[in-house]
């Protein structure tokens, strides 16, 4: 019912300025916003990770991460908020809020086929310093033996930097994610994380190179030790960048030491 609302009244859908999938990414984002509330699981977590040898931006850096999911009715949310250097000058931000809709849930229907399990309307809203960009598009949830979870997303992605570009060509981008928790030699141990490829964005003022970001994490219970299992999570998250920031040749491959609390 909201999302209908926020098409029906925004004036940059009246005005037909970002066409049919900007309406549609701000229903998804407004859906997503009326779901937090009506959340039926959620995880919040705080990350604080640092490390040294980056290509752009400082050589050595901390982040200090703010994340949370939650599942509702009809799908479920992401968020993240990155602070690059918190404590120092220079400090930075960066954040991405990515809701789904089931269309399993929504129709009633079996919507799984193989290891896809459901089927999902997906869109993200990107938000940083001199960036804004949306993105619109199909979640597959995989069902895998042993994984928590693993999604595949695959998106139409529009910059903001191209929205009055005299000539601009719309991008893609495919997204993976998973948490795969296991134990070894009697400890609790996660192999989690993320890998974002982004294309075709050549168009506009400012032309994008193919690039691909990644952080697979190996992550330790330590909260296990103390009585609290899944509390804190110590480990390496290795970040690995290609054509960083649509950058060509710049390339980052950089181990990042990593704590993880999760309430």
């Amino acid at each position: 019912m909201q999302y209908r609302q926020a098409v029906k009244t925004s004036p940059r859908c009246r005005d037909g300025w970002h066409k049919t999938s900007r309406c549609l990414a701000l229903a998804m984002l407004a859906a997503g916003s009326a779901a937090v509330q009506a959340a039926e699981w959620s995880t919040t977590n705080v990350q604080l990770l640092h490390g040294d040898g980056y290509e752009l931006g400082d050589n050595s850096m901390a982040i200090m991460t703010l994340e949370h999911a939650n599942g509702w009715k009809y799908g479920d949310n992401f968020f993240f908020l990155d602070v690059s250097n918190p404590t120092a000058k220079g400090t930075s931000y960066y954040a991405e809020f990515s809701p789904r809709l089931s269309l399993g849930k929504i129709s009633g229907k079996k919507m799984s086929y193989g290891i896809v399990k459901d089927v999902l309307l997906a869109g993200t809203q990107e938000m940083g310093e001199d960036l804004r960009a949306t993105l619109l598009g199909v979640g597959l949830a995989l069902d895998l033996p042993k994984f928590a979870f693993a999604d595949i997303n695959l998106y139409y992605r529009k910059s903001t930097r191209d929205w009055l570009a005299a000539q601009s060509d719309a991008g893609a981008q495919a997204t993976i994610d998973w948490l795969l928790p296991f134990t070894l030699g009697g400890q609790k141990m996660a192999f989690e994380g993320f890998a974002d490829y982004a294309w075709g964005e050549k168009g506009g003022s400012a032309p994008k190179a193919d690039n691909l970001v990644a952080g697979p994490r190996l992550l330790v219970d330590v909260g296990n030790w103390f009585g609290a299992p899944g509390a804190v999570q110590v480990g390496v998250e290795y970040q690995i960048w290609r054509n960083k920031f649509g950058v060509k040749g710049f390339d980052e491959d950089i181990p990042q030491v990593m704590i993880k609390w999760t309430m």
